[in-house]
């Protein structure tokens, strides 16, 4: 699905940063993207997926 409809950045592209990268928080995801920098209505969703991606990658260390 698309988070970002205004650059086309997808909860992919953002399960990708978190895993790859280690990014966990939105201001990392702009510095690397152009995340929320039009509209911004696409934070917000960001934030979730992120959130859910960091909790599922602490879960798995965990295991």
């Amino acid at each position: 699905m698309y988070v970002c409809v205004c650059h086309g950045i997808s909860d992919k592209v953002l399960k990708k940063l978190a895993h790859e990268q280690g990014i966990t928080d939105i201001r990392e995801i702009r510095k690397v993207t152009p995340l929320g920098s039009q509209c911004g209505k696409c934070v917000r969703t960001a934030k979730e997926v992120l959130q859910e991606t960091v909790s599922g990658l602490v879960l798995q260390q965990a295991c």
